[in-house]
């Protein structure tokens, strides 16, 4: 079982694309009305293993601050609003999927921020700090822009949003911090990092396949009688992801050594799509499902784009110092 999950965990091109037909197919075929009660525990399932791992003691470390500072302006001066625009552009009848696309800009950083800038020979440090202290402001930040942005559209209940933030977020943050503090005093550092570390983000694929299953079911009908429904919401993905992108590559080119700037790339791209399915599907009623459609695709644009700006990191930033003599040599 632990392999399998492995498995789908490093192949989440393919797994999730497949727990969304699977979902579609059920839909399609069966009631879906009572998935609605499996969002929660399954909410619980995906974000409570990433949190084990969270080192929250990082934000208090210094040595950085230029590079968390840009990632911080770049994730909520200037992210959320191209969101927004683009939400006006392309749904200006379809309030939700505006939604959508605003939860995965205002959530930023996620376990994959850390996972790609490791893969992409970035500042690992500066990583996992712009992941804590995303992961914080983005909870607080997010129920007021989306009711500024967005409340004359779609009906905000502030006060149930951060309700759910505090489910959703804050306790299976602190769940998470007990539970690796325990372990790291029951069986030391060196055993906690070795054996019990890099079990439990596998364990947050399940969750995530289960949120993409329900939205994608609980949509079905829509999708079988609007086919073209979701090459539609791909499009402003992909002009979002791109912009970001774009963004973040010339700041971190002017402004930042090598692996800071890879580390900005990732802290900035990389959104917490996790949380903001689950908010979607949790603090939003109904309605709330067609947010988490979009979100749902959003994965297949970020794993894919990530995975491709791996391949390109040294023709934009150049190679790894340590790598340039033995180039040279050749």
């Amino acid at each position: 079982m632990l392999r399998l999950i492995g498995l789908m965990t490093k192949n989440l091109l393919v797994a999730i694309p497949v727990a969304m037909l699977l979902g579609l197919l059920y839909g399609a075929v069966a009631p879906s009305d009572w998935l609605k009660h499996l969002i929660v525990p399954l909410t619980f399932l995906m974000v409570y293993p990433m949190m084990v791992n969270l080192k929250l003691k990082k934000v208090l470390e210094g040595g950085d601050l230029k590079v968390q500072l840009l990632a911080q302006a770049i994730n909520f001066a200037l992210v959320p609003f191209i969101a927004f625009a683009l939400g006006r552009a392309f749904f200006p009848e379809q309030p939700y999927f505006a939604l959508g696309l605003l939860l995965a800009a205002l959530l930023p950083t996620s376990g994959m921020t850390i996972s790609w800038t490791g893969f992409a020979g970035g500042n690992l440090g500066a990583a996992v700090k712009m992941t804590v202290v995303g992961l914080v402001l983005g909870s607080l930040a997010t129920p007021l822009y989306v009711m500024w942005l967005l409340g004359a559209e779609v009906p905000v209940q502030i006060a149930s949003v951060f309700r759910q933030i505090i489910v959703i977020v804050l306790l299976p943050m602190l769940a998470g911090h007990f539970t690796q503090t325990w372990l790291i005093h029951k069986y030391g550092q060196k055993a906690y990092q070795a054996e019990w570390a890099p079990r439990f983000p596998p364990l947050s694929t399940l969750g995530v396949l289960g949120i993409a299953f329900v939205a994608i079911a609980l949509q079905a009908d829509t999708l079988i009688a609007r086919p073209g429904e979701i090459l539609r919401l791909i499009v402003p993905l992909l002009c979002l992801y791109g912009i970001n992108y774009l963004i973040s590559t010339v700041v971190a080119r002017l402004l930042l050594p090598r692996g800071e700037g890879i580390a900005l790339v990732y802290g900035t791209v990389m959104r917490n799509l996790s949380i903001a399915l689950a908010l979607s599907m949790n603090a939003f009623g109904g309605a709330g499902a067609e947010a988490a459609l979009l979100i749902a695709l959003a994965y297949v644009v970020q794993v894919q784009s990530a995975a491709w700006y791996v391949k390109l990191t040294d023709r934009i930033f150049g190679p790894p110092r340590a790598a340039i003599p033995a180039q040279r040599q050749g």
